[in-house]
């Protein structure tokens, strides 16, 4: 790849449209899921939905790290940021998310101090810089985001550093695949796979989807060209009657992964028994925790947090949003209680949330053809 531009030609984009629809069978209607949120994003930014045909739809996955946070795990990190002497950092996007009472904006408004960072390496330079004070990183995202994370405990270990920890809510993307694929209620026919993950874990970890649950799956880069391409080969491979792991995104991800990446988060995580995610319940062994090795960094054994499971508003429908059982715009609060500025639920605040990709890329209105 030269130049983004070479992702984005509108007159590529027709063609692979049109090639999509060729390969659909007659008559047959077809639902695919893009994983991540951050395809979302791209579909809605650069209208792909419009270019398809009518029997392509696209649902939306649970691959957005803050929208599956739950309401109880927002509510420890408020708590622990309302912790006095204590500096509680974050990315950007946990600012505004809703917790039962108040948002961690709220909070720094009350006088928590809460800072943004943009790497846990930032995280760890004020913890250098404050020696007197604790800090907390509030760790958060999939296998994407994990080896950051891994690597910054591992430096603070090697420096001694006894006044960092992170609180983590990293989480790994096969449990929850499995658990939409075991819903009775959701017929999918095919996934376009997240390409960010798979430069971590590679493709080999999502064979079990054909092999076990019969769908196919195309590992995806996310520029326009990238998403129609991906499409286009699950159309393919449901025509001709198969059902495999395909990586489009070949000039990024590899079937392994990364090793290295993979080793480190080996080395500073382990598996937790079970944990909770927005909309789909308890998954078993779908998050990670600290290892024994790097529990001295643990900042939920530190510090007093809640841990209390707390349901979400009865008006945000988030969890079907997540499954893929509704689209934004058939939850009753969409665009009008909720709105970017004041959101009800995660998808309307993360920037990969797929309520926040319809609501600000102008997607309030039901057709697609009105749109």
């Amino acid at each position: 790849m030269r130049y983004v531009e070479e992702f984005r030609d509108a007159e590529l984009g027709r063609a692979l449209a049109g090639e999509i629809a060729a390969a659909v069978d007659p008559g047959r209607r077809l639902k695919l899921m893009e994983i991540c949120g951050g395809h979302t994003h791209s579909i809605y930014k650069y209208s792909l939905d419009d270019l398809l045909p009518d029997n392509v739809e696209l649902v939306h996955g649970p691959g957005c790290p803050v929208c599956v946070i739950p309401m109880g795990r927002v509510d420890d990190g408020i708590a622990l940021a309302h912790t006095e002497g204590l500096i509680f950092t974050c990315f950007g996007d946990m600012l505004r998310v809703p917790g039962s009472e108040q948002t961690l904006l709220d909070a720094k408004a009350q006088g928590a101090d809460v800072r943004v960072v943009y790497s846990p390496l930032d995280a760890l330079r004020i913890a250098r810089e404050n020696p007197d004070r604790e800090v907390v990183f509030f760790a958060i995202g999939f296998e994407t985001t994990a080896p950051s994370t891994a690597l910054t405990l591992r430096r603070a270990k090697a420096e001694g550093m006894t006044n960092f920890t992170c609180m983590c809510n990293h989480v790994t993307i096969v449990p929850p695949l499995r658990a939409l694929l075991s819903s009775p209620d959701l017929r999918l026919d095919g996934f376009v796979g997240p390409g960010h993950v798979a430069t971590v874990v590679g493709t080999r970890c999502f064979e079990f989807i054909p092999a076990e649950y019969g769908r196919p799956i195309v590992v995806s880069g996310f520029e326009p060209l990238d998403i129609l391409q991906s499409i286009l080969m699950l159309c393919r491979q449901l025509h001709e009657g198969r059902c495999e792991v395909e990586n489009q995104y070949t000039r990024v991800v590899a079937a392994d992964g990364n090793p290295l990446a993979l080793a480190v988060m080996a080395e500073v995580f382990e598996l937790r028994p079970h944990f909770e995610w927005r909309g789909l319940g308890s998954i078993a062994h779908s998050a990670l925790g600290l290892s024994a090795a790097y529990r001295e960094f643990d900042a939920e054994r530190r510090f007093e947090v809640p841990g209390v499971s707390i349901a979400d508003p009865r008006a945000c429908e988030c969890g079907e949003v997540l499954k893929g059982v509704i689209k934004p715009w058939e939850c009753r609060v969409f665009g009008t209680a909720c709105t970017p500025e004041h959101a009800i639920g995660t998808c309307m605040v993360s920037p990969e949330g797929a309520c926040a990709a319809y609501y600000n890329y102008g997607r309030m209105r039901r057709p697609r053809e009105a749109v």
